[in-house]
């Protein structure tokens, strides 16, 4: 059989199909064509967040297996058949990130796969599921004429039941802000980085650290001078009891207002610590200062104590302290993990990320909400874009 005539009977077979749920009026199970494959690759990890609210934040992979164009209209997330959240075409289109890209789309071309990042906020005081699916619309360019609305239900996962781990403070005072932290359309959410044959997220859940002066600037001074900078200069302090797995401290400081070129993959984090929390979670601190880090590897730490000074090494573009949670001591090759502050002060809130970039960017005061009386939270992770105040 001619290559061309095997592909017209397959075609022929994709067809029937599509109009054929049933074989045999006796058949157990119907078949039929799912056009879009649905997988979840990390088991999702539930997490209280600064609002008091449990959270789930965790990926749906979407590979399209057609020749032609999908749209994605509607994804429910499903808790034993009920559902728990719901997705529109618009919030699909701002979150729906095709594989190796950074800009997202509610189309998925032909052949292709994506990661729709999805974030669920439960009613307060609900507990979190012990299994997901997910029920997805779409309209499939390639199936039938009438037939290309299409329902599918799939991605099928435990829920992760380990509680996430509770941790100090990784900086001491008032008026940080909690920048590009989970996890609507954190950058550090979405930063889904192929290393060693895998696709991984290790930043899932990072913070990067902040803080304002007390005019609510970033810096003061000239942009390009790190001492400028609010938070550069401030102690780095250990989250929890627990051995040091790995230091880099000879990098240079970068200069603020632009992102360095040519950054070799092993320095992007400058100088760095890695702390070996135990359970096969480690916490990863980035960006110190050129030979402020007083730690060595396999020294034995204890909560509190300092780590060094935040600085602006690596890829940086302004002096701040980058902070997360993984399941390896890889920086990169890790899945990020959620974890709990035992004890902080939230004191308000910015405009959101445009206007943080602003401030970054030009040194203007940043607009805050203040919430008053501060909310007192005690285990929670901090969420995206608010002014917190650790013990002194």
């Amino acid at each position: 059989m001619k290559f061309t005539s095997l592909t017209v009977m397959l075609s022929t077979l994709m067809c029937a199909l599509f109009l054929t749920p049933s074989y045999a009026s006796g058949a157990v199970d119907s078949e039929r064509i799912t056009p879009v494959m649905l997988a979840v690759q990390d088991v999702p990890v539930a997490f209280v967040g600064s609002d008091g609210r449990t959270h789930l934040a965790y990926e749906l992979w979407l590979k399209n297996f057609t020749s032609g164009k999908v749209a994605v209209e509607k994804v429910e997330v499903l808790d034993d058949g009920s559902v728990i959240a719901t997705l529109d075409g618009a919030e699909i289109a701002g979150r729906l990130q095709p594989a190796g890209l950074r800009e997202p789309t509610g189309v998925m071309a032909a052949s292709t796969e994506a990661l729709l990042f999805i974030h669920v906020t439960l009613p307060e005081g609900q507990a979190a599921p012990k299994k997901l699916a997910h029920r997805v619309q779409v309209r499939a360019e390639a199936a039938p004429p009438g037939m290309q609305e299409i329902s599918e239900t799939g991605g099928e996962v435990a829920v992760d039941a380990q509680p996430a781990v509770v941790i100090g403070p990784p900086l001491r005072g008032d008026r940080y802000i909690s920048a590009d932290s989970c996890c609507d359309a954190s950058r550090h959410t979405r930063a889904a980085l192929p290393v060693n044959g895998s696709v991984w997220i290790a930043q899932r859940y990072a913070v990067d650290w902040e803080q304002l002066d007390d005019q609510s600037r970033i810096y003061h001074g000239p942009a390009a001078d790190v001492n400028s900078y609010t938070i550069y200069g401030k102690e780095i302090l250990a989250v929890a009891d627990g051995k040091i797995a790995s230091v880099i401290d000879d990098l240079p400081n970068q200069r603020p207002g632009q992102y360095p070129t040519n950054i070799p993959i092993d320095q992007a984090d400058g100088n760095s610590v890695v702390l070996d929390l135990g359970g096969r979670r480690y916490a990863l601190y980035a960006h110190f200062q050129p030979h402020s880090i007083r730690v060595h590897t396999g020294d034995a730490v204890k909560r509190g104590q300092v780590l060094g000074l935040v600085g602006n090494s690596g890829n940086s573009v302004a002096p701040h302290l980058h902070f997360h949670v993984m399941n390896t001591p890889s920086p990169l090759a890790s899945s990020g993990l959620p974890y709990e502050i035992d004890s902080y002060r939230v004191t308000g809130k910015t405009p959101g990320t445009a206007a943080f970039d602003e401030a970054e960017s030009k040194g203007t005061p940043l607009a805050i909400t203040a919430i008053s009386p501060p909310r007192e939270v005690t285990n929670g992770l901090p969420l995206d874009q608010l002014i917190i105040s650790f013990a002194p």
